[in-house]
C-alpha cells in the first residue's frame, strides 16, 4: 500500500511540475505575431526587393556593371538632337533613352552593391520582402517605361540618323576628294 501512495504522489507531482511552465505562460501576454497582418518593423539598412524609379534613370549602366550576378539587363538607345528626355529629379539631363531594364530577382543576392554607383540614386532596396511566385519567369521585373514597339520605334530613329550622317560624312569626304582632285589638275 505504501508503494501504491508513493507511486500516485509521484504521479500528480510530476503533473504540477508540468502544468507549473503552463500556468506560468498561460497568463503572460502572448509574443506570437499574426504575420500578414502584423509585420515586424525591419532595420534601417535591410537589403530585399529593388525597385528602379525610370523617371530618374540615365541608363548609365552602373548598376548592371558592379552586379556580381549579372542580374541586371540594360539596354539603351541615344535619342535624337531634336527630342527632349527631360531631366532627372537631382537635375542630370537624360541622353538615352532606356528601352530595357530587367531584373532577374532569382538570380539576385541582395548584396546592394548596384544601389551605391547609381549617379542619380534611382536604383534602391526597398523593405518589401515577401516576392515569392508559384513560376520562375514571374520573378523577372520589367521597369522599363517603353513598349516594344515604341522601343523599337527608337531604335529605328536613330539608326536612321546614325545612316544620315554617314551619308553626309561620305558626302563630305567625296566633295574635299574631289576639291583637291581639281587643286592637282589646276596644278595649285
Amino acid at each position: 500500500m505504501k508503494a501504491y501512495l508513493r507511486n500516485t504522489w509521484d504521479a500528480l507531482w510530476t503533473v504540477v511540475v508540468g502544468m507549473k511552465i503552463t500556468f506560468k505562460h498561460l497568463f503572460v501576454p502572448s509574443v506570437t505575431i499574426q504575420y500578414p497582418d502584423v509585420k515586424l518593423p525591419l532595420p534601417e539598412r535591410a537589403r530585399n526587393r529593388l525597385y528602379v524609379n525610370m523617371d530618374d534613370c540615365i541608363g548609365c549602366d552602373q548598376c548592371a556593371r558592379a552586379c556580381p550576378v549579372n542580374c541586371i539587363e540594360i539596354e539603351t538607345v541615344k535619342s535624337l538632337p531634336t527630342e527632349d528626355l527631360g531631366t532627372t529629379s537631382n537635375g542630370k539631363k537624360k541622353a538615352l533613352w532606356v528601352t530595357k531594364f530587367n531584373i532577374d530577382i532569382a538570380k539576385c543576392c541582395y548584396c546592394s552593391l548596384c544601389v551605391y554607383p547609381c549617379p542619380t540614386e534611382c536604383i534602391y532596396m526597398t523593405d518589401v520582402y515577401e516576392f515569392s511566385e508559384f513560376e520562375r519567369e514571374n520573378l523577372l521585373y520589367k521597369f522599363g517605361t517603353l513598349t516594344n514597339s515604341e522601343a523599337e520605334e527608337k531604335k529605328a530613329n536613330f539608326e536612321k540618323m546614325q545612316a544620315q550622317k554617314e551619308a553626309e560624312k561620305a558626302a563630305a569626304a567625296a566633295a574635299k576628294a574631289k576639291e583637291a582632285a581639281e587643286k592637282k589638275e589646276k596644278g595649285e
